[in-house]
């Protein structure tokens, strides 16, 4: 099986919802459920059925979370010896060659990205065709609408 690439930040998010499903919301749903129980008929009882589908929702998360961590390589970029080449967990600043604007991303695991916060996984097509390249090189991505071109002006190992 593949080990899914993930930041040492990305991994404590992850852990951190973990212990949020299991030490809070898992005892709440087990007290709704007593509770919604206690009125009596269970069939038409919507109370114990919501609190049911909660329970099966936060137990499916919470499998999904110890896979994904089960199965995780966690790298830190900060202690990856800098070459200049665009790696995994790497922040790149980039310029549009057409408009000249200037953008900034940080390459992380699918389960990080989150593009408001300038997060792309490195399943996407501009992470992809920044993989190994170095400061001043010329990028083309296949966008929706066209190729675009960038020109990576800084990497940085943060």
């Amino acid at each position: 099986m593949n080990k899914i690439p993930m930041t040492v930040n990305g991994a404590k998010l992850l852990a951190s919802e973990l212990h949020e499903l299991k030490t809070v919301l898992r005892p709440q749903i087990i007290e709704a459920i007593a509770e919604a129980r206690a009125h009596g008929d269970l069939k038409e009882n919507a109370e114990y059925h919501a609190a049911k589908e909660r329970q099966s929702f936060t137990e499916g998360r919470i499998l999904e979370i110890e896979g994904k961590l089960g199965n995780s390589h966690i790298i830190d970029i900060t202690k990856m010896p800098y070459n200049g080449r665009v790696i995994f967990g790497a922040t790149v600043h980039l310029i549009n060659t057409e408009n000249d604007e200037e953008v900034t991303y940080q390459i992380v695991g699918e389960d990080e990205a989150d593009i408001k916060v300038r997060k792309i996984s490195v399943a996407s097509p501009i992470a992809r065709a920044l993989i190994g390249k170095e400061e001043g090189d010329a990028i083309n991505v296949q966008t929706p609408n066209g190729i675009i071109e960038y020109e990576l002006i800084k990497v940085e190992y943060i």
